[in-house]
């Protein structure tokens, strides 16, 4: 691997890291109560959802209506908390049909309130619409949803296309654009045979970084995952929700179709010959149906799945170490990975450009 500028590198990694590396004090469900009684003039009983950075509660009112609560890490910065609240608010009124969360104001007409908790911490607190429904995590997809997400993240760019935002430019981590800033967190992978591994997966994206400065961007979901689809229970076909925008950002339209792929990608097992794009390449097909992608960005985006196999290995090694206690939640998706990623690296650069070609125009 070539050789790291230890000091840059640490300093761009902090300005990365942000809320991710921030501890804090949770706050109980009695307090949370309070705080939505009090900003929002709602009582209702709360059941804590599992999450990354923050603290997030679904909320089931006695008149049968459901809405999230989610009140930040101290250390999240209003004015990107304000860019998850407007671009929510900006598809609800260019594209009211996607199932999106609606925000709803405070007693004082606010969609992003601070309060202090009774800890002394300063958090923000925003409420959301609960969109009913069964993650896609917790199932399984077949083709015909995976092509329904394609066409449901294509629609989500396009209704997004025109908007824009003080906070957009934010600094992501798991915005793969950044991959190069997170070397420094090799030091917190342990076994020698994922270190090589990693070391092969960045020297080859070194090659091809400089790409992603000629890619069409323009802010976007960025984290089109299982966790974050939801899928309607009378009609398993279909998507009827997606949620958490905790890392919109404006980015690569390649890097937002990478993930999605990157998260439908098939099983690699040992000595196996299986195209582990198959699944994946079927919300490509879905995607392409709504919105288009240029022959640059189909040879780029099986690197950029590989570049955020790369990202959610060191993230996730790096903070299941720094947050033990919450290790299960960080490393539930990363065990797959590595032989994906291995299946990737066993297969030559301009192979893996050429894989998508079928799909150009």
């Amino acid at each position: 691997m070539r050789e790291m500028h230890e000091a840059v590198d640490t300093v761009g990694l902090t300005a990365l890291q942000g809320d991710l590396a921030a501890p804090f004090a949770p706050i109980s469900l009695e307090e949370a109560g309070l705080i939505l009684l009090d900003q929002f003039g709602i009582k209702a009983d709360l059941t804590r959802f599992s999450t990354e950075k923050d603290d997030t509660f679904r909320c089931d009112a006695a008149d049968g209506k459901s809405c999230v609560l989610k009140i930040s890490n101290p250390r999240e910065v209003p004015v990107e908390l304000s860019l998850q609240i407007e671009v929510m608010r900006h598809i609800g009124h260019t594209a009211p049909e996607l199932p999106v969360p609606r925000v709803y104001q405070s007693l004082e007409g606010d969609y992003l309130t601070p309060i202090t908790a009774a800890n002394g911490d300063v958090r923000h607190v925003r409420l959301m619409s609960f969109l009913p429904g069964m993650p896609l995590d917790k199932t399984s997809a077949n083709a015909e949803i995976r092509e329904h997400m394609g066409e449901m993240l294509a629609r989500l760019r396009l209704a997004t296309a025109g908007f824009s935002h003080p906070g957009e430019s934010r600094k992501v981590c798991w915005d793969v654009q950044h991959l190069s800033t997170l070397e420094p967190l090799m030091r917190y992978v342990p076994e020698r045979a994922l270190r090589q591994l990693l070391e092969k997966a960045l020297n080859r994206f070194q090659d091809i970084e400089g790409l992603i400065g000629g890619c069409r961007k323009q802010v976007l979901h960025n984290d089109f995952n299982t966790s974050n689809i939801v899928i309607d229970p009378h009609n398993p076909k279909l998507v009827s929700g997606i949620i958490d925008f905790g890392d919109t950002v404006k980015t690569a339209i390649a890097i937002d179709v990478s993930t999605a792929m990157m998260n439908q990608l098939g099983v690699a097992g040992a000595g196996s010959d299986v195209d582990l794009f198959a699944p994946a390449n079927e919300v490509l097909r879905g995607y392409l149906r709504v919105a288009d992608l240029t022959a640059e960005e189909l040879a780029l985006i099986p690197h950029l799945v590989m570049a955020r196999l790369v990202t959610r290995a060191l993230l996730t090694t790096w903070r299941s170490q720094l947050f033990p206690q919450n290790s299960a939640y960080i490393l539930r998706n990363a065990a797959p990975g590595l032989a994906q990623l291995d299946w990737i690296l066993r297969r030559s650069p301009s192979h893996m450009s050429a894989l998508l070609m079928p799909f150009a125009d």
